[in-house]
């Protein structure tokens, strides 16, 4: 795990290039403490820095092919780099054991064909300097980022965090208005488009090249694949069979995601996605598995004391840490300035990567994606719901569905958010996607200034999932839609941005292009039962779970924010929501921003919260200083 970074210009100097690196480098500090790295190839300037995992004492990047001809850094692991190495061993001699050479030496012999032979998570870039071209790739699921800017000369500066990337002096830090419509529908800025104005993301599974001032994008890995079985996959003939393969599969993943030279210990909450990882890795033997929590003075909300219970049961070495709205009040403008990006979700991953790290741990492995997998999402339930009764609404007078969804405006978020779905969800894809709306369309526009406001506008998924997925199952396709849409533009995001500011690196075995394929192989009705979310998952691992946890009613990781909005946040929510605060961002509209505040303070809807948490932190993040170019 790493931050990469680079400038290509033909029209800067090698000294005034390797300053907006050596800046980016900087910032990038914890990301990589163990190594760092610059160099200057022609008109490529490239940069690292390094969080050693593979072959600590060696592997030092930007990492070069004896001749001279060929430059990579790169953030991430290949799990499968070993037999990668023995493939490439006949044409290559091999002076490290660590996958950053190993990737290097595929790149060479493959090129572009390189891409979906890799499992892992990455995001690097390679430079030619024979044929002066730069190829800059991210993985399948976008678990590890990267961040593009094209100057109006050609250059390109490239980043694995938008901070380092503002901070080459190179970028403008000019907040995109799309980009604040996006985050008030989604919950974050969906890729391609960041928050600000001049930067874009390469999105999941994207390539691009650059040459002689041209930036191309192509896809390698879309959507489409991520539902189409693996070549010679053999769908089960019966459950027993399905619930075999599937464990051996979880197992495969699991000694992939476990490899590394250094500790690697596990997230352990008191629900089925982690605690159903630690137990396997537990069941394999080894050293005594570290395991790491987060719990709260709020017991309605602390899964700690289950947690406990869990890793009592599994023998490892546990770690709880309390965390208090106090501390995060203490702390807030701290964990704001470590964001990359505005978001509603993520401050428990920074607070458990903290504590992981402060436990002797370099590596920690999170149960993430599993929802995304087996249907343990809500949006799961309503998508097939709106699939039975939208014929029923469809034979509804136009001028009566019209009347209906006016009334629905009307009323409360749950109201609005359905008006929204039947207005725009034109096929079962953009159904999918619309479950995850954060904020109504007509909430959306009273929010913003009428200079800010923007005209709807689908998710950036919505096309390749309707047109990929067309003839797919209706759980196939949600199961897509959350896996490339709220999973990869929140979850995997805030993950990556948050363990590593505390220099961890983050692994997510159900997010396995392997696993994932496999499971597209196999009979929805095994994978998923409706009244049973998970239970296949449950099912799978049920030998090495704590007695009761597969039937145990999921509960869903939140702090508590309803209590410590009250409480110790308020003053900092006073301040942000302020007259004069709201003014300073230049997007909103005050009074329709105080009356969600107000409204939320005198205990109205019931999930109004989150919304207004996700607003304060856009309006925070607006509002912070911000570098100007150079």
């Amino acid at each position: 795990m790493c931050g990469i970074a680079g400038y290509i210009s033909r029209h800067s100097t090698p000294d005034q290039r390797a300053q907006a690196v050596g800046r980016m480098n900087k910032a990038m500090m914890h990301r990589g403490p163990d190594d760092g790295g610059l160099a200057t190839c022609g008109e490529a300037t490239l940069g690292m820095r390094r969080l050693a995992i593979f072959d600590p004492g060696r592997g030092h990047q930007p990492m070069s092919t004896p001749d001279g001809r060929w430059h990579l850094v790169f953030n991430g692991a290949i799990y499968n780099f070993r037999a990668l190495r023995s493939e490439l061993a006949a044409r290559h001699e091999f002076s490290t054991d660590c996958d950053t050479e190993v990737l290097l030496a595929a790149l060479v012999r493959w090129g572009r064909d390189a891409l979906p032979r890799l499992r892992g998570m990455f995001a690097f870039a390679l430079w030619d300097s024979v044929e002066r071209t730069l190829l800059l790739a991210r993985d399948s699921f976008g678990i590890k980022p990267l961040y593009l800017h094209t100057r109006p000369d050609g250059s390109l500066v490239f980043s694995s965090e938008l901070n380092a990337l503002l901070a080459s002096g190179a970028v403008p830090a000019d907040i995109d208005p799309g980009g604040v419509n996006d985050y008030l529908a989604w919950l974050s800025v969906p890729a391609p488009r960041t928050i600000y104005r001049a930067v874009q993301s390469l999105r999941a599974g994207d390539a691009a090249v650059w040459h002689d001032g041209r930036l191309s994008i192509t896809s390698y890995d879309t959507p489409g694949d991520l539902a189409a079985p693996a070549p010679g996959a053999t769908p089960a003939r019966n459950r027993e069979e399905f619930t075999t393969g599937l464990r051996a599969q979880l197992e495969d993943s699991l000694r992939a995601h476990s490899a590394a030279d250094v500790p690697v210990g596990a997230f352990l909450s008191g629900g089925l996605d982690s605690t159903a990882l630690v137990a396997l890795m537990a069941h394999a033997g080894g050293s005594r598995l570290k395991t790491f929590s987060i719990g709260f003075e709020e017991t309605g909300y602390s899964e700690a004391e289950t947690a406990a219970d869990n890793a009592r049961h599994l023998g490892t070495d546990h770690h709880s840490t309390v965390l208090t709205g106090a501390r995060l009040a203490a702390e807030i403008d701290t964990v704001i300035t470590s964001l990359d990006q505005p978001t509603g979700d993520g401050i428990n991953t920074y607070y458990a990567s903290q504590a992981a790290r402060a436990g002797g741990v370099t590596v920690a492995v999170s149960g993430l994606g599993a929802d995304e997998l087996f249907g343990g999402y809500p949006s799961f339930a309503n998508t097939t719901r709106l699939s039975r009764w939208l014929p029923l609404w469809n034979r509804v007078p136009g001028p009566l569905r019209t009347a209906l969804l006016n009334c629905c405006d009307l009323g409360d978020t749950r109201s609005r958010k359905l008006a929204d779905t039947l207005r725009h969800g034109h096929s079962p894809a953009a159904r999918a996607l619309l479950q995850r709306r954060v904020f109504a369309e007509s909430t959306r526009l009273s929010l913003l200034s009428p200079e800010a406001s923007l005209p709807y506008a689908p998710h950036p998924a919505e096309a390749a999932l309707a047109g990929e997925l067309a003839s797919a199952d209706l759980f196939t396709l949600a199961s897509v839609a959350e896996l490339r849409g709220y999973m990869t533009d929140v979850l995997l995001r805030d993950s990556d941005v948050m363990s590593m500011r505390h220099s961890l690196e983050l692994r997510v075995p159900f997010v396995d292009r392997p696993l994932v394929r496999w499971l597209a192989g196999q009979p929805v009705s095994y994978r998923h039962t409706p009244d049973r979310p998970k239970s296949a998952l449950a099912e799978a691992v049920r030998d090495v779970l704590p007695p009761g946890l597969h039937t145990r009613r999921k509960q869903g990781f939140s702090l508590p924010y309803p209590v410590w909005m009250r409480g110790p946040l308020r003053a900092f929510l006073e301040d942000l929501f302020s007259t004069q605060s709201i003014g300073r961002s230049g997007f909103f509209e005050a009074q329709t921003v105080q009356h969600h505040w107000r409204g939320f303070l005198a205990g109205g809807d019931a999930a109004g919260w989150s919304r207004v948490w996700s607003l304060a932190i856009l309006i925070a993040f607006i509002n912070r200083p911000r570098p100007v170019v150079a």
